[in-house]
C-alpha cells in the first residue's frame, strides 16, 4: 500500500515540476521583464504617450475592437432561422356528449423561429400540443384562439391558422337499421360464393347535429373480403367490422356511430355443377358444303356460382364461326362465362368441325304449333293448309337419311296478338344444329277469338 501511495506522489511531483518549468515560472519571467522595462523607460512611455499619433493609434485600435465586438453581437441578434411543424394534431376541450363541434381543424402548422440551437432545442422537449378550450361555449358560431405550450422563451412560435371560426351544435341521437356491403369480393377465390352474412346486432345508435342526422339513410357494416383469415367453404368470423353511414347519394356521412364496430358471422359456400357443353355453329358456310360433324376434346365442364344462376344453366353454349368454311378445320375456343358463373374448370377447349357436301331432303306435314298466345283467346288455322307445312331440311346426306321427323318443330309467334284474323311468319327449329331448317310456305293465317265468346 505504501508503495501505491509513493507512486502516486511522484506522478503528481511530475506533473507539478512540468506546469512549474513550462508556464508557472516562464509567465513570472516575462512578469518581471514588465515591471523591470516600465520602471526603467517610465519617461519615455509617458512622452509617448503624450504624443498627438500615439493617441490616435491607440483610439483607432480601440474603435475597431469596439467595432468588431458590436458587429459580433449584432449578427447574433439577427441571426434567426425558421422551421415549420406539419399537421400537428389540435385538440379541443368540451363536453363531448352534449355538443358537436365544426370548424375546427384536425391539425394545424406551427412555424418556430429563432437561432438554430434554440429550434433544435425546442424540438427535443415534449410538446403539449395545440390546444383549444370551448368549455362554457353555447350553441352557436364562435372565434376561438389555439394555443400552444410554449417550452423555450427564446423561440417564437406561429400557428397557421392561429383562430378559427368553429359552430357549435347540441348532439342529438337516433336509432337506425343496420345493413352491410361486402368489399373487395374480387379478390374471393372464383370457385367460392358468400352465402350469407350474419350480424350480432340489426340496430345503432348515430349521434351528431340534427341536421346531418336527417341526411342519414343507411348505416353500413363494411364486411371486407381481405380480412378473411383463409378463404374456404365453411363459416368464418370477423370481429370489429366498421360501420359507415351514408346519404341517399352514397357519400359518407362524418356522424358517431354507437358502437363504432360489430362482428360478422360470414358462411361461405362452393356451389358447382356439371354441365355438358354444346356447339353452335353460326354464319353460313361456303356454297354447297354442310358440317358432317362437331366434337370437342371436353364434353362437359364444372361450372361455379351462385346457386340460382346454377339452377338456370344446363348447358354451356360455345359458339363457333364457320363462315366461308369449306373444309375441316380445328378451332381453339376460350369458353365464356354466364351470368352469375365465377369460375369454369376448363378455360379453353378444342372444337372440331367436319365439312361434307350439302344435299336437302323436304319433309310434308309438319303441323305447325302456336307460341305467346295471350290468356283469355284461343286460335286456329283459317284453313287446313294453314296448319301443316312442308320443310326443306338441308345438310350433310349422312345426317340428312337418318333423321327423325318429329325433331323438326314448325310453329307461329301470336306475341301481342289479338282477336281477329292475322298472316303470321312460319318458323321452324329443329334439334340438330348441324342442318338448316326452312319452311317451304313462308305465312300462314289464323283466327283468334276471345276465349269467353
Amino acid at each position: 500500500m505504501k508503495k501505491i501511495i509513493r507512486g502516486i506522489g511522484k506522478f503528481f511531483r511530475h506533473i507539478g515540476a512540468f506546469f512549474d518549468k513550462w508556464l508557472i515560472t516562464p509567465i513570472t519571467k516575462l512578469i518581471l521583464k514588465i515591471i523591470e522595462f516600465s520602471k526603467s523607460n517610465s519617461k519615455g512611455i509617458e512622452k509617448l504617450l503624450g504624443k498627438k499619433q500615439t493617441l490616435i493609434v491607440i483610439s483607432l485600435v480601440l474603435a475597431l475592437a469596439v467595432f468588431f465586438i458590436i458587429d459580433s453581437e449584432g449578427t447574433a441578434m439577427i441571426d434567426q432561422y425558421a422551421e415549420i411543424l406539419y399537421n400537428q394534431p389540435v385538440t379541443a376541450t368540451y363536453n363531448e356528449e352534449a355538443y358537436v363541434v365544426e370548424g375546427l381543424p384536425d391539425t394545424v402548422d406551427i412555424t418556430l423561429v429563432g437561432q438554430k440551437r434554440h429550434i433544435f432545442l425546442a424540438k427535443q422537449y415534449p410538446s403539449g400540443g395545440v390546444t383549444v378550450d370551448l368549455t362554457g361555449l353555447k350553441p352557436g358560431q364562435h372565434k376561438v384562439t389555439l394555443k400552444y405550450a410554449q417550452q423555450l422563451k427564446s423561440i417564437d412560435y406561429r400557428l397557421d391558422p392561429s383562430s378559427v371560426t368553429v359552430t357549435i351544435y347540441d348532439k342529438v341521437s337516433q336509432t337506425k337499421s343496420l345493413t352491410y356491403d361486402i368489399l373487395h369480393q374480387d379478390n374471393l377465390d372464383t370457385k367460392l360464393s358468400i352465402d350469407s352474412v350474419e350480424l350480432d346486432r340489426s340496430e345503432v345508435i348515430v349521434k351528431g347535429a340534427e341536421y346531418k342526422l336527417e341526411k342519414v339513410a343507411t348505416v353500413r357494416a363494411l364486411v371486407d373480403v381481405d380480412d378473411f383469415a383463409k378463404q374456404e367453404a365453411g363459416e368464418l368470423t370477423l370481429d370489429s367490422v366498421p360501420l359507415v353511414a351514408y346519404d341517399t347519394n352514397g357519400k359518407a356521412l362524418d356522424v358517431e356511430i354507437v358502437p363504432k364496430t360489430v362482428t360478422a358471422k360470414v358462411t361461405i359456400s362452393s356451389p358447382s355443377k356439371d354441365v355438358p357443353i354444346e356447339i353452335v355453329p353460326k354464319g353460313e358456310l361456303a356454297f354447297g358444303k354442310a358440317i358432317r360433324s362437331l366434337s370437342t376434346n371436353v364434353n362437359t365442364v364444372t361450372i361455379y356460382g351462385s346457386e340460382d344462376a346454377l339452377d338456370k344453366i344446363d348447358s354451356l353454349e360455345v359458339e363457333v364461326d364457320v363462315t366461308g368454311l369449306d373444309a375441316d378445320k380445328d378451332y381453339t375456343v376460350t369458353l365464356k362465362r354466364p351470368n352469375g358463373v365465377t369460375e369454369i374448370s376448363t378455360k379453353t377447349i378444342t372444337v372440331k368441325v367436319a365439312i361434307d357436301n350439302s344435299t336437302t331432303r323436304e319433309f310434308d306435314n309438319i303441323l305447325i304449333a302456336t307460341e305467346n298466345l295471350g290468356s283469355g283467346y284461343s286460335v286456329m288455322a283459317s284453313s287446313e293448309e294453314d296448319s301443316r307445312v312442308t320443310v326443306i331440311v338441308t345438310g350433310s346426306e349422312s345426317i340428312i337419311n337418318s333423321i327423325d321427323p318429329s325433331i323438326i318443330q314448325a310453329y307461329v309467334d301470336l306475341d301481342g296478338l289479338g282477336v281477329g284474323e292475322h298472316e303470321v311468319e312460319v318458323k321452324v327449329r329443329g334439334d340438330d344444329v348441324k342442318l338448316t331448317y326452312t319452311p317451304k310456305t313462308k305465312t300462314v293465317k289464323v283466327r283468334i277469338a276471345s276465349s269467353n265468346s
